[in-house]
């Protein structure tokens, strides 16, 4: 028997910006609106979904011409669900972590350590700028949130916290109170060299974009490895969009008029700006490095993890994703209310019998 902590655990974007999770002019049944995201959590709750990621987007672009601010957004679902926990998207530069510490320690002591926080080190320049931020450099952002990360950790767990960073400097900090247990766990994205070595340092877990099960395999061991030599230890998210139906005759239907119907002007501009900022770093590799126009469709390279098909094909690709290493599935969806339902209803119940199927196997061959 699979034990509850050992299956993979299921995550939802937050549509708390406009536009949906795909550069297409397809009909999106998705409202970024309060009530609209109140009953979709609602629904994931129920389906089995454990967490939901809000985004964090200043200005407009790429069809998000609406963005709610993700920290107070996220309390406002956390306060309408019960068992749900909300990751809130931070951006070190705007945010200083002696407020995100108060903010975060907070909303957890209201929602009994529901909330947890995804550093973003950021990927849009013009975003930055727009907002009178200064830009760094690609490895001096990463360097800012691994301080960022280590300043918040030390705030939630320290008293008279003292702290003498290049970014951040506290001096005999005592925050009281602190969050509620368990401490909000913190999670980080990003595919450069530098993305990957903070993971091993530091995070509690790493997003990576969408990928075959064989360059993600490649990711997760690279981690892992440097994670031991640190003496870290370090769970995987991946991104995934899926398009679940009762044959794969209509889903792939579905991915192909995403496809047609992209908006060609705003995908080239996404990728102008992503691939930029990978070419950035000194490998001059990035989340986006290899992403033809299809998979920039999608924001985060979610087509690419195929979870594309029956109920039945999305949960053997789950458990092969899992069986490499993979801790959560971070999910997007075209229409999230119903999709969420319909996912819930009929996918992870497949994956929570073929994990147990596994499970099974493998005490028979102990």
């Amino acid at each position: 028997m699979t034990n509850s902590h050992d299956q993979v655990k299921f995550a939802y974007w937050v549509p708390n910006v406009s536009g949906g999770l795909v550069i297409s002019k397809i009909e999106q049944r998705t409202g970024w609106d309060i009530d609209y995201n109140r009953r979709l959590a609602q629904i994931a709750e129920q389906a089995g979904f454990d967490y939901a990621l809000s985004q964090i987007r200043f200005t407009a672009g790429y069809g998000a011409e609406f963005q709610h601010e993700p920290v107070a957004f996220s309390h406002a679902l956390l306060a309408a669900t019960t068992k749900l926990k909300v990751i809130a998207a931070l951006l070190p530069g705007p945010w200083n972590p002696a407020v995100a510490a108060k903010q975060i320690a907070t909303i957890s002591q209201l929602t009994e350590g529901r909330v947890a926080v995804n550093i973003v080190s950021g990927w849009f320049r013009g975003e930055f700028t727009a907002i009178g931020e200064p830009w760094l450099d690609h490895d001096e952002r990463y360097r800012r949130s691994e301080e960022f990360i280590r300043a918040l950790r030390g705030i939630w767990t320290q008293d008279n916290f003292t702290f003498r960073g290049d970014f951040y400097r506290f001096s005999d900090y005592t925050l009281k109170p602190k969050p509620a247990h368990p401490l909000p766990e913190i999670f980080q994205g990003g595919s450069s060299r530098a993305a990957r070595d903070m993971a091993a340092r530091v995070s509690d877990w790493y997003f990576t974009n969408g990928n075959s099960v064989a360059e993600i395999k490649k990711q997760i061991d690279d981690i892992r490895a440097k994670a031991r030599a640190n003496n870290h230890s370090v769970k995987i998210g991946v991104n995934a969009f899926a398009i679940a139906r009762d044959t794969e005759a209509e889903a792939r239907a579905v991915l192909d008029e995403i496809i047609v119907k992209a908006d060609p002007e705003a995908v080239n501009a996404f990728g102008h700006e992503v691939k930029n900022a990978g070419k950035a770093s000194p490998e001059g590799q990035g989340n986006w490095a290899q992403s033809s126009f299809e998979d920039l469709v999608q924001y985060n390279d979610g087509f690419k993890t195929n979870l594309i098909g029956t109920p039945e094909q999305i949960a053997e690709r789950i458990v092969a994703l899992k069986e490499v290493g993979v801790d959560l599935v971070l999910l997007g969806f075209l229409h999230f209310q119903e999709e969420v339902e319909y996912f819930g209803g009929r996918v992870i119940p497949l994956v929570r019998a073929l994990e147990a199927k596994t499970g099974a196997h493998a005490e028979a061959a102990e």
